[in-house]
């Protein structure tokens, strides 16, 4: 921490909210590499309202030989030894915790929250680990489900969408400073998306839109600087830019014309799991959005909010571009829509909610 992946940013704010609501926050990390010069209050903006606990662990992040997969349990393994000799969850506290593997490092005397952003395929390994937590947050109606079938009483289960800190982007540079600041042309349409670039999240879909659009050039800022070279020649009809702060967020989303927000409809992930930062922060900006029309996207958006395209199909989706980018009226009306529904998707009502489910159960 800090890293460049979204859960770095939402695991800092609800740390600052929930912080900021009474709770005494500690937050225990692996002692990595990533960003090290970096300090995480600075980086996310945040205020310096909990403590930050580094636990000691190898960092595998240079052996880039290593899978991803092989790499991530490795870590978590890792981690969870050093949670084993550390007094986490042996004091008098309650313990949140993001990664359901780690529940086997963790003693069961106190109240555990286990908040739950995937279901894994591994039901067995899984269901034992939840069996560890007392209570759960789900961020979709969909994980919720998915707990419930895997054997997990449905009122032990907090729906709790992610969120947005509206003040970040309520005053945002105008489009023509944007692109000037991105060097992208001022009489283009600009078809964006923003985020990371990974084989869940549907963006080898919009690559391949981006080869049939006609009045549009796609924008993609997301990349890591390592990948540009490779993805630049393999997809000549993308501009890509590197991942940029999350302080410029506001401003690179005022330089598109529409804002695409694609998903795979090859994993449950994406179809009924995620609840993507992106999908809030899109709602902030006032650009209309084009979106996989999947339900785990349909729990929050809505035909009032968005332009849909079927899942998966880069026809329709380079089709729904074109019309989002004819059709402006009535894109700004499902933008305007959409600035106005994202009110009720804050960190701090996030925060709130979690704690009084909290209160409620224990």
């Amino acid at each position: 921490m800090p890293t460049g992946r979204a859960h770095g940013l939402q695991i800092m704010t609800m740390c600052e909210e929930f912080a900021a609501q009474g709770a005494k926050i500690d937050l225990v990390i692996p002692a990595k590499k990533n960003f090290a010069e970096a300090d995480p209050f600075i980086y996310y903006d945040v205020a310096r309202s909990f403590s930050i606990r580094r636990v000691g662990v190898p960092d595998l992040g240079s052996r880039t030989s290593m899978l991803p997969h092989v790499t991530f349990l490795l870590d978590v393994l890792f981690f969870g030894i050093a949670l084993l000799f550390s007094d986490v969850g042996r004091r008098n506290e309650i313990v949140y915790c993001r990664d359901y593997p780690l529940l086997f490092f963790l003693p069961r005397r106190n109240l555990t929250i286990l908040e739950v952003h995937d279901v894994p395929r591994w039901t067995w390994i899984f269901k034992r680990a939840i069996s560890r937590a007392d209570l759960f947050v789900a961020i979709t109606r969909g994980v919720k489900d998915a707990l419930v079938e895997r054997g997990g009483a449905p009122e032990r289960i907090l729906v709790a969408p992610d969120g947005v800190h509206l003040e970040d982007f309520a005053n945002p540079e105008s489009r023509e400073n944007a692109r000037r600041r991105l060097g992208l042309p001022l009489d283009k349409k600009i078809a964006m998306y923003i985020g990371w670039i990974d084989y869940w999240k549907g963006t080898d879909t919009l690559f391949e839109a981006a080869t049939r659009l006609k009045g549009a050039m796609a924008v993609v800022i997301g990349a890591l600087s390592r990948d540009l070279p490779k993805l630049r020649r393999v997809h000549p009809a993308v501009t890509f830019f590197e991942m940029r702060p999350y302080k410029e967020l506001a401003d690179n989303q005022a330089a598109a014309d529409v804002l695409i927000l694609p998903a795979s409809g090859k994993h449950a992930i994406s179809t009924r799991y995620t609840s993507p930062l992106k999908l809030f922060t899109y709602m902030t900006s006032g650009v209309p959005i084009v979106a996989a029309d999947v339900p785990s996207l349909r729990e929050v958006l809505d035909d009032r909010t968005c332009f849909w395209y079927r899942v998966g199909n880069a026809d329709d989706l380079a089709r729904v571009v074109e019309y989002a980018l004819a059709h402006r009226k009535e894109g700004q009306e499902k933008a305007l829509v959409a600035k106005e529904l994202v009110k009720r998707y804050t960190w701090e009502e996030r925060a709130r909610n979690i704690l009084l489910f909290l209160r409620d159960k224990s």
